[in-house]
């Protein structure tokens, strides 16, 4: 059965938790923060190092009541779509759906061609551009979740290193599925705004939410559940309650390979025309000794 997160944005505080407890257990390096001047958050977007973003979206428009200035916080994460766009691109078979339904990156199996990266409609994956990043450390059997809390992963000085060069995202915590624990970030997160579990189970409990929250005067709804868009529904799906648009996720993703139709017709059509010029220029050429 399929495993995924359910994440309820009206829960999410902003504490970023979720981000260091992903840090922390895959053992990513820190991001080179710069000044943006656009927004208190730091790590400001998904990197191939920083595979949890707390986005914090200030939002200045009163709408229904709702107060002029307000934020909205989101823990945005790759969302394991059912059809996704990196998958389809990848040319080495390294972006697999593994047997829980996510997807997921061999990095001994990528080649660094970066197709996968302009494939994804949500800009979720990206290259690893430093060298020697940890990779995702000692097997998790090896390794203790307390020292999430406490602080310090077991095995640092021994982490193998991972190449630079390669595509990376989110695993769902592949290694801790494989033993029956929660990835870093559901662990992690004090208010449970992020759930984690079987798909179908957190549909029906998202609904039920979405409901309780519309009788209260909150208008929530689902973002990935039930979609007829081409990557289809996303089994890291959430509760939003403004325009997707706010949140920078797209209103209705789309797969570049939807448009190879429109190319092959066109590649079709380019053909035939130089065919019947070529032919128009046979026929109408002078020919014969005297043609010179």
């Amino acid at each position: 059965m399929a495993k995924g997160f359910f994440t309820d944005t009206t829960l999410c505080i902003g504490c970023k938790a979720c981000e260091v407890a992903c840090k922390q257990w895959n053992q990513l390096p820190a991001e080179e923060y710069e000044f943006s001047a656009k927004s208190y958050d730091n790590t400001m977007q998904l990197s191939g190092t920083t595979w949890r973003h707390v986005k914090f979206i200030e939002r200045t428009t009163a709408e229904d009541g709702v107060p002029a200035s307000r934020w909205l916080m989101m823990s945005d994460v790759c969302k394991h779509c059912t059809h996704a766009g990196c998958l389809e691109a990848c040319p080495t078979g390294a972006i697999i759906r593994n047997e829980f339904d996510d997807v997921y990156v061999q990095p001994d199996v990528c080649n660094g061609c970066g197709y996968c990266v302009p494939s994804c409609p949500f800009g979720v994956i990206d290259m690893v551009a430093q060298a020697a990043v940890p990779s995702v450390g000692p097997a998790a059997g090896d390794r203790d979740c307390g020292s999430l809390a406490s602080g310090g992963v077991e095995g640092d000085e021994s982490v193998l290193q991972r190449p630079s060069g390669i595509a990376a995202k989110c695993t769902l915590c592949y290694d801790r599925q494989n033993i029956a624990m929660t990835p870093a970030c559901a662990k992690a997160c004090p208010t449970e705004s992020i759930q984690f579990g079987d798909v179908d189970d957190l549909k029906a409990r998202a609904k039920e939410r979405v409901t309780e929250l519309r009788t209260r005067g909150v208008k929530g709804y689902l973002y990935g559940v039930d979609e007829t868009t081409s990557v289809g529904d996303l089994n890291a799906f959430f509760l939003l309650t403004e325009p997707s648009e706010a949140y920078n996720l797209p209103a209705k993703p789309v797969l570049p390979s939807t448009h190879q139709p429109a190319g092959y017709a066109a590649a079709a059509a380019a053909a035939a025309v130089l065919a019947l010029a070529g032919i128009a220029i046979f026929w109408v050429a002078p020919s014969g000794p005297g043609a010179a």
